[in-house]
């Protein structure tokens, strides 16, 4: 999960796939950013940096089910919404939306941002979503959120008091959200997004005397667009600043990346872009965001290689690995059978209680394989985007089936008869030939390996059907492991990117 070094430039996103709504703090010389996780468990990957480039994930704030409760009935793109970290007082404090059923506005602190983070703490008096936190000079915590409104809030128990009042709300844009406070020289500034999270994203930016405003707009807004331009990068919005030990300051915003013709359609979701700023005149002044980056005038310190491979060969599963809305250990162990992960099904990829672990798909051309023995069950390999949105390859009494959902519709694409016993399945993604202004942003080719290792396939199915353009939503595709039904086990998963 770290940029890679090409000459005089890095790789742009830093951090590439499914990790939207980035909000980033540094204390000292490292860096902390966390991101929306939506419907998955663990819930708000924490990753780290010492150079703005190179990113590893060290955890996940939510990981336990007391400090998240997913019920069933949350849809995908359900769940945790846009959270901000700070560090405050000798602690790290993170506030997030979960909007899911019961959810609310919610506190959590920890003095290790990689974990434990604490049980959560409610904020009833926090109204909307994209909450936000800052201090002034008396010590008083204020939350700014979408639309844009701030109260006063006590982190420590959740509790507001005084009126909630309306700021600063853009340059008229749709979906003024995703406010970020902070005192930089003589003034607060208040940074938000508006014109919503798709194609006309923009970030605008005012300035004031006190947290309160009143807010001066800068005159440049929007600060960053890329609405109406054929740029490689779109949707650029939900910013948030940090300064550099140098005292040079950097922006990460959320982009995506378009392929294939009209309209253009991203399918790794909302990715995690770095653009410089320089200061002019008391306003902030974004470079260029491409997919591209010039290398940083500080040495890069790449942080340590995730391995392509997991054995499940650990009692616990490292932090990328997630699941739907829960992760119960009487459905999925690495306990069971050493060295192998177990899961147990209890319904289609198509139910809000579907049995997968996966990973974020973070590149746009890879390599997946597993090793299934489905000798108890049914389930295999699964590229997924929602319930109605999924592409799997699935083995079961002695032959593997490609199957695809897609809006209402599911079908069989194609069928392999297999000789019992466990079997490797394999994916690979890769960009379409291009036929005309509506092709693809990628072909996906299902098969299963041989045992002299050739690669025998099933199908090959579009892409732009598991795309954000076709199924809606704000999450990515996830690739991994399901149960249908009955005992599945998976001896290991390699990811190669290509």
């Amino acid at each position: 999960m770290s940029g890679q070094q090409t000459g005089g430039t890095v790789a742009n996103p830093v951090i590439p796939g499914f990790h939207p709504d980035p909000s980033i703090c540094r204390v000292g010389d490292d860096y902390y950013v966390v991101c929306s996780s939506f419907e998955y468990f663990p819930g708000i990957p924490v990753l780290h940096s010492r150079d703005l480039v190179n990113w590893t994930q060290i955890g996940n704030a939510l990981d336990r089910p007391s400090q998240l409760r997913l019920p069933a009935s949350t849809l995908s793109s359900g769940g945790l919404y846009a959270p901000t970290l700070r560090h405050h007082d000798g602690r790290f404090w993170l506030i997030v939306t979960n909007v899911a059923e019961g959810g609310g506005n919610l506190l959590f602190s920890a003095t290790d941002p990689a974990g434990p983070w604490s049980e959560p703490t409610r904020a009833p008096g926090v109204p909307g979503i994209d909450p936000d936190l800052a201090w002034d000079e008396d010590g008083t915590c204020w939350c700014t959120v979408a639309g844009v409104s701030q109260v006063r809030l006590d982190p420590r128990t959740g509790e507001t008091s005084g009126e909630v009042r309306r700021l600063w709300s853009g340059t008229g844009g749709v979906a003024p959200e995703a406010p970020h406070l902070y005192r930089i020289g003589e003034y607060w500034y208040l940074m938000i997004a508006e014109g919503g999270t798709e194609r006309g994203h923009a970030v605008s930016i005012a300035r004031g005397p006190s947290p309160a405003g009143p807010f001066e707009p800068c005159p440049a807004n929007p600060v960053l667009t890329h609405r109406g331009t054929g740029r490689a990068v779109q949707n650029t919005g939900h910013a948030d600043l940090v300064q550099g030990p140098d005292g040079s300051w950097w922006m990460v915003l959320l982009g995506v990346r378009p392929q294939g013709g009209t309209p253009g359609w991203h399918v790794l979701g909302r990715e995690i872009f770095l653009a410089p700023v320089e200061w002019a005149d008391g306003w902030p002044v974004v470079g260029e965001v491409t997919t591209e980056l010039p290398v940083p005038a500080w040495p890069l310190q790449p942080g340590p290689e995730i391995p392509a491979r997991d054995d499940f060969g650990q009692v616990e599963l490292g932090p990328r690995w997630i699941s739907l809305r829960e992760r119960p250990d009487g459905l999925c162990t690495t306990k069971e059978r050493t060295g192998w992960l177990t899961l147990r099904g209890r319904g289609s990829l198509d139910t809000l209680d579907a049995v997968l672990v996966g990973r974020r798909q973070q590149h746009l051309e890879c390599h997946v394989r597993t090793l299934a023995d489905p000798a108890e069950g049914r389930g295999g390999l699964v590229v997924r985007l929602d319930e109605e949105h999924h592409y799997e390859l699935e083995a079961a009494d002695g032959e593997v089936r490609l199957l695809a959902r897609v809006g209402p519709l599911r079908t069989e694409v194609a069928r392999r008869q297999v000789p019992n016993g466990p079997v490797v399945l394999g994916l690979r993604t890769g960009p379409q030939t291009p036929r005309d202004a509506r092709t693809g942003p990628d072909d996906l080719s299902f098969g299963i390996e041989e045992p002299d290792g050739t690669f025998a396939g099933l199908g090959t199915l579009s892409g732009r059907y598991l795309s954000t353009e076709v199924a809606g939503g704000f999450t990515g595709r996830v690739i991994g492991m399901y149960a249908a039904e009955g005992t599945v086990h998976f001896d290991w998963f390699d990811y190669q990117p290509q």
